[in-house]
């Protein structure tokens, strides 16, 4: 195997995994267009509140810095966009943490629930796959991404020492 991925001989099993990553990544988007739509938002918008709301959901919720990275738009933008989704009612910002300059990103009530209404429409083919997939096979795939994820963020740093 040579060093250049565009070059290199990949299994067939290494190929397909890349091939579904990349649907998985297509669908995804596919959905957040839906959310968007179900919300009446515009889909950065929407990106943006899921983002939100899924931080706020493994209790640990985003700065606006951090979500800037995490949508890839500058802080700038991610202000106007924060400013947009906290006068239609989706947004609270608070100030939790000891150093009360950091500002933290909360859905409201309201939005958290549509988002789960919507999940409730949208999700029921992905959770019967997760409910009925054993949990061995869970495990392995949660490592499998957690190593990809950690390679990309890996890439991501190298790239942004470079560029």
């Amino acid at each position: 195997m040579t060093d250049d991925p565009l070059t290199a001989d990949w299994t067939s099993a290494q190929t397909a995994v890349m091939h579904r990553l990349r649907d998985w990544v297509v669908d995804f988007g596919e959905l957040n267009q839906h959310l968007a739509a179900w919300m009446r938002l515009p889909g950065a918008d929407a990106n943006a509140l899921g983002q939100i709301i899924w931080a706020a959901e493994a209790d640990a919720p985003l700065s606006p810095a951090q979500l800037s990275r995490q949508i890839g738009m500058t802080t700038g933008a991610t202000a106007i966009l924060l400013n947009r989704l906290e006068a239609a009612g989706h947004l609270c910002r608070t100030r939790e943490s000891a150093d009360r300059r950091r500002v933290t990103l909360r859905p409201t009530p309201a939005a958290r629930d549509r988002a789960r209404q919507f999940l409730g429409l949208a999700g029921t083919e992905i959770a019967q796959v997760l409910r009925t997939t054993p949990p061995a096979e869970l495990a392995a795939v949660a490592a499998f991404l957690a190593r990809m994820t950690a390679a990309a963020d890996e890439a991501v740093l190298r790239l942004g020492r470079t560029s």
